[in-house]
């Protein structure tokens, strides 16, 4: 696991410059650091190695035998040993680690060489013959990868960070990302929230010659043909196939521990950890202090079963004293789940460098409540048209709000204004319903901010994947615009950057592009029939888990913060949004701001997730485009909140 580098520039490569780069990605990488530049002195990569495996050798950049090839890779290849054991042609192996095994199979297989490939990863090679850089990211955009192309140079990262240490002239606003992220709550590849800062999309592979970029899909996700075996059958071959790839997710030279929340997916993996690993290994649970939100019990009942030696952590989600951090390693504005994520991160590396974890099986076995819900509303939308927007619509407007995003007042009120949509839009307004979707949108966004996003549309990319021919079934459909959209640009991005932000690798089962095949060939009523999701997910834990977990009421870790930090948001509210940057820029309206507020304040209407959306605009605008430093938030922050505990 490492944070990769790398620059072709005609005029000139410089130590001093890839040295910059990954600087801003030493925590990624703590154990080592490398730098290559070729003869012609116009192309450089570089690496921050955090060592797993062979970790005396595999030092990178790493060459092959002649020296025709280099390679900077960051991630970790589970099927490196069955790869090494059939290349074709003999090579001398100077290491025992994948990254070697990497370059010779470039050699032998070209770019195709990513079709072979079991793990998460994202890699660089430069064919010093062909003049050819070859840049690739994993099949579910488990490891990051930016770049930035101008004339006939170019730039990649694992970090945005590290570009902007190259590059500072970079550090303007993408305002079509801006508006996608107010949207939906992610920034969708190409765009990154920097203009000049692209994203290369997950499964995808990138060729950079003669100053032309060429980019090209190596794997999708396809949800046909289905598989024809019952449901026994396939539950069976599930748990063979889980127990299979935590197998192949255990390969290390130091030990591997595991995050463990108390729900189903990450209770999942400790398991098989246990069934298919042997000996005892450590467990990592963090809990926040909210009546009716532990979920510390269930973790111990799957901690006990399994004889792990277990840690728990009572997180203090302080926003106030992390957020500048939780921004700057994040690079891009995100929500408050990182808080948790960070802190337990940092709980785990005082005692492993890898961890396990269960992120990605709400997106193979159907866990969100919203799957369900876009059915339900296109049964709704069965009833006429007039009567719904003429009678129902009137007595939906009757009903108090509630203050609460779940509440049966929001529901009824979703369920209705989804009706009013087919397709692949209405699974997109489904998402952006809880932000800032066109509702909000007249009130918030300044001409201005308007004519800079043009004719963009922020909901495209969801309705895209949804509408295509992967899939056939509603499920599936909504299912596969989560795999490729969300999850790499929401979860799978927080978990790489808090994890990173200390130095530990983190592993997802669910996130195995084989285990996603084999489920996205599961009939849907496999995974969701009626409100019951996770079918044969809950199947399979009835057979492995304590029965306590398996019929527990589904939560997310982060849930509770908007309310157990109301007070932090009042502050942050009051901080950033009363005297706004993107308002004095103008962007954003401050009386739209001054509202959204007010009603959330006084408890009429629930903008927990709005305004957190705006802050964490607001704080990501500050920091990277006026180029305010994280301390001086910080001290900001810390100040403030001394002089409001005073008057309080």
């Amino acid at each position: 696991m490492c944070g990769i580098t790398g620059i072709v520039c005609p005029e000139g490569v410089t130590e001093s410059q890839l040295q910059r780069m990954n600087r801003m990605l030493a925590h990624r990488g703590p154990d080592d650091e490398g730098i290559y530049i070729h003869e012609s002195g116009t192309v450089g990569l570089g690496q921050r190695r955090l060592s797993i495996i062979d970790l005396d050798g595999g030092h990178q950049p790493m060459s092959n035998e002649d020296g025709s090839l280099w390679i900077t890779f960051n991630g970790e290849i589970y099927n490196f040993e069955e790869i090494r054991s059939r290349l074709r042609r003999p090579h001398r192996f100077r290491t025992r680690s994948d990254t070697e095994v990497l370059l010779h199979l470039y050699e032998e297989r070209g770019e195709d060489c990513v079709r072979e490939l079991r793990g998460m990863f994202a890699l660089a090679i430069y064919d010093t013959r062909r003049k050819r850089l070859f840049i690739a990211r994993d099949h579910l955009g488990q490891k990051p990868l930016f770049y930035h192309h101008r004339g006939n140079s170019f730039a990649f990262a694992s970090e945005i960070k590290a570009l902007l240490a190259l590059r500072p002239e970079l550090r303007e606003m993408d305002c079509q990302a801006l508006y996608e992220y107010l949207t939906i709550r992610v920034i969708t590849p190409p765009r990154s929230m920097f203009r000049g800062v692209r994203k290369l999309p997950p499964g995808h592979c990138l060729i950079f010659e003669d100053g032309r970029v060429d980019i090209r899909s190596y794997w999708q996700l396809r949800f046909e043909p289905k598989r024809r075996q019952s449901f026994e059958d396939t539950l069976a071959e599930l748990e063979e196939r889980m127990a299979s790839t935590v197998r192949y997710h255990l390969v290390s030279d130091v030990p591997v521990g595991a995050f463990l929340s108390g729900g189903l997916d990450s209770s999942l993996v400790v398991r098989m950890m246990q069934r298919v690993g042997g000996g005892r290994f450590k467990t990592f649970s963090g809990d926040v202090p909210y009546a009716g939100y532990s979920e510390l019990p269930y973790a111990r009942m799957v901690a006990e079963q399994c004889g792990t030696r277990h840690f728990e952590l009572t997180i203090d989600p302080s926003l106030v004293r992390k957020l500048p951090d939780l921004v700057w390693h994040l690079d891009e504005p995100s929500d408050p789940l990182s808080v948790c994520m960070y802190c337990i991160s940092e709980l785990a590396r005082r005692e492993v460098k890898v961890v396990l974890g269960g992120d990605g099986g709400d997106e193979l076995f159907g866990g969100y409540d919203r799957y369900y819900g876009n059915i339900y509303a296109g049964y709704y939308a069965m009833l006429p048209e007039a009567l719904r927007r003429r009678v129902i619509e009137k007595l939906l407007d009757r009903m108090p709000e509630g203050f609460w995003y779940r509440s049966l007042s929001h529901k009824l009120r979703w369920i209705h204004q989804m009706s009013f949509y087919r397709g692949g839009l209405r699974y997109a307004r489904s998402l952006s319903y809880f932000y800032f979707s066109d509702r909000y949108k007249r009130t918030l966004y300044t001409e201005y901010f308007q004519r800079q996003t043009g004719m963009f549309d922020p909901e495209a990319n969801l309705a895209r994947y949804f509408d295509a021919d992967n899939a056939r079934r509603a499920i599936d459909r909504m299912l596969y615009v989560d795999a490729m959209t969300r999850m790499p640009d929401h979860p799978n991005m927080i978990l790489d950057r808090m994890t990173m932000a200390h130095g530990l690798e983190a592993r997802s089962p669910f996130l195995d592009h084989e285990l996603a095949e084999f489920c996205a060939g599961m009939p849907p009523e496999y995974k969701i029939r009626g409100t019951r999701r996770r079918i044969i997910q809950t199947a399979l834990a009835r057979k492995l888990l304590p029965p306590a977990l398996v019929h527990r009421k589904k939560q997310g870790f982060s849930s509770p913060l908007t309310y157990l930090l109301a007070n932090e948001f009042r502050l942050l509210y009051h901080l950033f949004l009363k005297e706004a940057s993107l308002v004095r820029d103008g962007y954003l309206s401050k009386p739209a701001i001054d509202e959204l507020l007010q009603q959330h304040l006084e408890r009429r209407a629930d903008h927990g997730n709005r305004l957190w959306l705006l802050v964490n605009a607001e704080v990501w605008y500050r920091m990277h485009i006026e180029n305010q430093g994280r301390e001086q938030l910080k001290a900001y922050l810390m100040e403030n909140a001394a002089t409001n505990g005073k008057n309080g």
